[in-house]
């Protein structure tokens, strides 16, 4: 039913004022976030901060998203927005202006803006082939709304009102100590007849009907007269102004208010793939295994754009009975940047838009959890290690299954072998739980700590220098202390030679 309809959400309205999620900031996604939505304000950004209730609303924001990146449709919806932004000014300046015929005008303005956004916009979709349930529903609807004999008989009156109105034309004649305001034909625009006269007290002045908030005391005067000349269209404004307070229906404006989340995305996706940046409609095919080809880090790349570096992008894909990825390898070899990406290609996947990658599979998911590295509290005076048990345990506790996991350099501080119990225990609850996700850890030995674990390793050139890239690999006992060694030719040779 239109009264429940929301282009966010198959069936239920969204819940714009929900929490930050722990994720944002382990995943850097406020990094993203901040860049897709610096135009368009908090609103739009709040929208970000829940996932849809299920697998169809993920799939119904999906098949959304891909009918606005329709040629023309972006452009049309763009267009929309700013016809509303016309009705939204309207109702600011209905607000600001202390003439109550005045108000009326600016009520039937913004009534006019509305009218000409919604109609607009149907035109312009009626010409696409929108194969979204979402928008083809919103079409259906707004088709009704249109065609019904209650929004003809208001746009009508509307017109005709503003037309009148309009089209009034009067002099102001001086003679002696006298005004004499009457109607006349005088031909042309208010505005710029009054900057004509040359006088600047008179060039202040605006038509009452069109742009300025306050009234002078002659334009009050004009009014009065005009009022009383004309008492039939004028009361006819006050009658109008009055029936049409309230003149759009709920899930328009609703509608005014949502569709600025997928706009948002897709104007920053233009700018970035205009840069080069790759991005993909991930499948969502629960028959095949999370994937990625040419995945690479957001919130990385836009950080390296700005100075000029490249990122490196990284390919993967679980096999059936797998669950987690051990990542191990040295220091600076990208394992978090890779962890994170992983974590961003779900997070946007459960948004509906589109991913980081060239090419992407991505099974449903009911959450998304992350626990990264933490300092020790000057706070609360707790340890590293105790700060993140501190953290780790509700993520525990949370027993629905199906999570996405995400985990940095957990039990640093701890000894080897209390780490390494510590971490087996953490892998197993959540692979109990049929959950998948990522373990990055310096402890080769958690490579092999259950079945359904796989290892992958930050790879090394023939010098032994990061490369950035992921690879299925064995765990190497000292990845990270031959990878100092190289970079800062400290090996017995290199040393020998220098002394």
């Amino acid at each position: 039913m239109a009264e429940g309809f929301s282009i966010l959400d198959k069936y239920e309205s969204p819940h714009t004022d929900a929490p930050r999620p722990a994720f944002y900031l382990d995943l850097n996604l406020n990094q993203i976030l901040d860049k897709v939505t610096q135009t368009w304000g908090k609103q739009v950004k709040k929208m970000f901060l829940y996932f849809p209730k299920d697998a169809q609303c993920e799939q119904y924001r999906r098949g959304v998203y891909g009918d606005v990146k329709q040629e023309g449709c972006y452009d049309a919806l763009m267009k929309f927005l700013e016809m509303t932004a016309k009705m939204e000014e309207n109702q600011k300046q209905e607000e600001a202006v202390a003439s109550a015929m005045q108000k009326d005008v600016w009520h039937l303005w913004a009534i006019w803006h509305y009218c000409e956004a919604f109609e607009g916009l149907r035109a312009q979709l009626q010409k696409l082939e929108l194969s979204s349930e979402g928008m083809k529903e919103f079409l259906r609807l707004l088709g009704e709304h249109l065609d019904s004999e209650g929004y003809k008989t208001m746009r009508s009156r509307v017109d005709s009102i503003l037309k009148e109105l309009m089209g009034f034309r009067f002099t102001i004649t001086y003679d002696k100590d006298r005004m004499i305001i009457s109607e006349g034909t005088t031909q042309g625009d208010y505005e710029a007849f009054v900057e004509k006269g040359g006088d600047h007290d008179r060039i202040r002045l605006k038509s009452p009907f069109l742009v300025s908030p306050n009234l002078s005391d002659l334009e009050n005067e004009c009014l009065s007269v005009l009022a009383s000349k004309r008492p039939k269209i004028f009361a006819a404004l006050k009658e109008t102004a009055e029936k049409y307070q309230s003149f759009g229906l709920d899930w328009c404006f609703q509608f005014i208010q949502e569709i600025p989340y997928y706009l948002s995305f897709r104007g920053f996706q233009l700018d970035m793939e205009q840069k080069g940046c790759v991005f993909c409609t991930p499948t969502v095919d629960e028959n095949q295994e999370t994937s990625a080809e040419e995945l690479y880090d957001l919130a990385l790349k836009l950080v390296a754009q700005r100075e000029g570096r490249k990122v490196v992008s990284n390919s993967f894909a679980y096999q059936p009975g797998e669950s987690f990825f051990v990542l191990t390898g040295p220091n600076q070899g990208g394992k978090t940047t890779f962890a994170r990406s992983l974590g961003q290609l779900i997070f946007f996947t459960k948004m509906g838009l589109d991913v980081p990658a060239r090419k992407a599979n991505v099974r449903y998911y009911r959450n998304i959890l992350t626990h990264f590295s933490v300092e020790e509290s000057i706070e609360t005076g707790r340890g590293k290690l105790k700060e993140e048990l501190i953290r780790l345990a509700p993520m525990m506790e949370d027993y629905e299954e199906n999570d996405f996991v995400v985990i940095n350099e957990l039990f640093t501080t701890a000894a080897t072998y209390d780490a390494e119990i510590m971490g087996k225990k953490v892998l197993t609850h959540f692979i109990d739980q049929h959950c998948q996700g990522i373990y990055v850890t310096h402890l080769k030995e958690l490579a092999s700590a259950h079945p359904k674990v796989v290892s992958l390793r930050a790879m090394l050139n023939e010098e032994r220098l990061q490369t950035f890239r992921i690879a299925r690999s064995e765990a190497e006992e000292s990845a990270c202390a031959a990878n100092q060694v190289n970079k800062y030719r400290l090996t017995y040779e290199q040393l020998k030679e220098r002394l």
